[in-house]
């Protein structure tokens, strides 16, 4: 691993993105296989995160559970319940959205609708194992 693949800058900062998932390795290969993702940081027995590079960001992955801590003490960490309703989700844009649909579902990605077209992009949405959405969009500039 090179220090350009862990997100700890030395100076400034960087974005990454963490989910709250069910199965932390099986979250993790979704993720490596289906946004073609590098695994900087794998999951092991003691609950350890996944950490995956994917293009120029990092998406962590963690398990719920367990209680309240110092920095956080009135907040519990758990799986999205509702899959009806969305409050976040990642956002990719691709160069050829219908080259990205059609791979990833060969790959046995679930999509919500094929790729739709809308005034400024076309987009459509992928469903991960534990139910976040993933807009994946192409703009028409």
């Amino acid at each position: 691993m090179t220090d350009d693949d862990f997100p700890a800058p030395d100076k400034g900062f960087v974005l990454t993105h963490t989910l709250i998932v069910n199965d932390v390795k099986a979250s993790c290969e979704w993720y490596r296989k289906m946004l073609e993702g590098k695994i900087v940081m794998e999951t092991d027995a003691a609950g350890v995160p996944c950490i995956i590079k994917v293009a120029n960001s990092w998406i962590i992955l963690n398990i719920g559970g367990g209680e309240p801590t110092d920095d956080k003490p009135e907040t519990t960490v758990a799986v999205k319940k509702d899959h009806d309703i969305l409050s976040a989700f990642l956002n990719i844009r691709v160069a050829d959205i219908h080259d990205f649909y059609k791979s990833r579902k060969e790959m046995g990605a679930q999509f919500i609708t094929e790729p739709k077209e809308h005034v400024s992009e076309i987009r459509c949405y992928m469903v991960d194992p534990d139910g976040y959405l993933i807009e994946v969009g192409e703009s028409k500039r």
